[in-house]
């Protein structure tokens, strides 16, 4: 007998298939079974009738538990009520192994509890949806890179010194020389773009920020596109470009996961490039007169920028920046020194910030200047003011945070859910 996945159930109607999994819920009419059945691609119900199995096989599926993996087969019905659209008409079952005790169970639990198991949780059907949404989200971006002739370059994970120049850095020894964490892996793809033009990095960064905010993750996965040739403006338009093809992507792939998380699809269809932009100055003028309390030169918070997203439907750029702000490779506005061509790209719904970009000094002079100012080590950062000296260009980049991302895509209040193992202030288990 054939064993299909249960997404592609709905290619075998009316045939006799088999289906590996687990059990997710079961519930009785006397002498019918209805089992929700899970595999990983997705959810079916599999009706047991009493009389249509051999005798012995309803009194023991009677008995199964809560997460029981087993391989059941049946017919395959239209079933329009159904999410998946089929239900299955059991004709056999096998237990491959009965749980016990399962302790995630459909009552209420608290969060704590909830994280503690979360090498369970993730089996749920929010949480399943949350991670293939995830997933479709990587394989969107990847996708427009890709296809827009960027090559992925991969960055370490050691490095000698940090990309922000800030002290949230994880410290450790390599062998007898200090190491850290990264916390981007920014500074090598500029190296990586002067030698293949269009790049990006995507892997896992570390912030040793003592945080407990519903946006911030210790460890956390970034994508982060360089491009050598390319202007601040240039980078904008791709920048927006990938976000509305992203959420094209998730909208036509994941609609069953987005209904599991009740998630209102019409905002998300609304999102369309080229999207709104504001400066700095703006942003300031704006608060001010909203009421909060901030001067030109005040960094930003989470309050601040859930209101200037709530002014627009659309992803908003807040552009230039204070110089002092910002990092210290970012280049100047050459008719404004005060401020630098960047722009940070806060999402809707008070999501903040989920792209940083910038155009990148590309003077070996006055790079040099800036280390001085944010008092580097100019050894470490030798090799970095080498792009500067061998055949500089103007070039600009971005991060983009996944996790953040995923949060906004999915509506989620917390960034804890978007990512199978969240590494939090307090939490390191499992």
């Amino acid at each position: 007998m054939k064993t299909v996945s249960i997404s592609h159930l709905g290619q075998h109607i009316g045939e006799e298939v088999a289906v590996n999994g687990w059990l997710h819920a079961k519930r009785s009419s006397g002498k019918i079974l209805f089992l929700q059945i899970r595999d990983g691609s997705g959810f079916v119900q599999a009706v047991m009738v009493r009389s249509e199995v051999p005798d012995g096989v309803f009194a023991e599926v009677s008995a199964l538990t809560q997460e029981s993996s087993l391989r059941i087969a049946g017919i395959v019905k239209t079933d329009e009520r159904a999410h998946s659209g089929v239900e299955m008409q059991a004709t056999a079952l096998e237990i491959v192994q009965l749980s016990h005790d399962y302790p995630i169970t459909p009552k209420e639990h608290g969060v704590d509890f909830l994280m503690d198991h979360r090498h369970l949780w993730i089996r749920a059907p929010r949480q399943r949806s949350i991670l293939k949404i995830r997933a479709e989200i990587i394989r969107a971006i990847r996708s427009f890179l890709d296809d827009r002739e960027f090559t992925q370059v991969d960055s370490p994970i050691l490095t000698p010194s940090s990309c922000e120049g800030t002290t949230n850095l994880f410290h450790t020894k390599y062998f007898d020389e200090d190491a850290y964490l990264t916390q981007s892996g920014q500074l090598y793809m500029e190296a990586a773009a002067m030698a293949l033009g269009r790049v990006y990095s995507f892997g896992p960064t570390f912030r040793a920020e003592k945080s407990k905010t519903r946006r911030h993750l210790i460890e956390f996965w970034m994508i982060e596109p360089e491009m050598a040739f390319t202007t601040h403006e240039e980078s904008l338009q791709i920048q927006e470009e990938l976000i509305a093809y992203v959420i094209a992507h998730v909208l036509e792939h994941c609609a069953q996961e987005l209904r599991t998380l009740d998630r209102d699809t019409e905002k998300l269809a609304r999102i369309a490039a080229p999207f709104p932009r504001i400066s700095y100055d703006e942003a300031v003028a704006m608060l001010q007169k909203s009421g909060h309390e901030i001067a030109w030169g005040d960094d930003f918070g989470a309050p601040h920028e859930s209101e200037i997203a709530a002014q627009f439907e659309q992803p908003v750029f807040v552009e230039r920046y204070p110089t002092a702000l910002k990092a210290f490779y970012m280049k100047p506005d050459p008719d404004r020194p005060e401020v630098v061509l960047c722009a940070d790209l806060l999402a809707p719904e008070g999501y903040g910030e989920i792209i940083g970009g910038s155009q990148r000094i590309d003077n070996a002079e006055l790079l040099f200047q800036r280390f001085e100012e944010h008092q580097l080590p100019a050894d470490a950062y030798s090799w970095y003011l080498d792009l500067r000296k061998y055949g500089s260009a103007p070039h600009s980049g971005f991060g983009l945070g996944l996790e953040r991302t995923v949060a906004w895509i999915c509506g989620l209040e917390h960034v804890r859910e978007t990512i199978p193992f969240p590494r939090l202030l307090y939490r390191l288990y499992p």
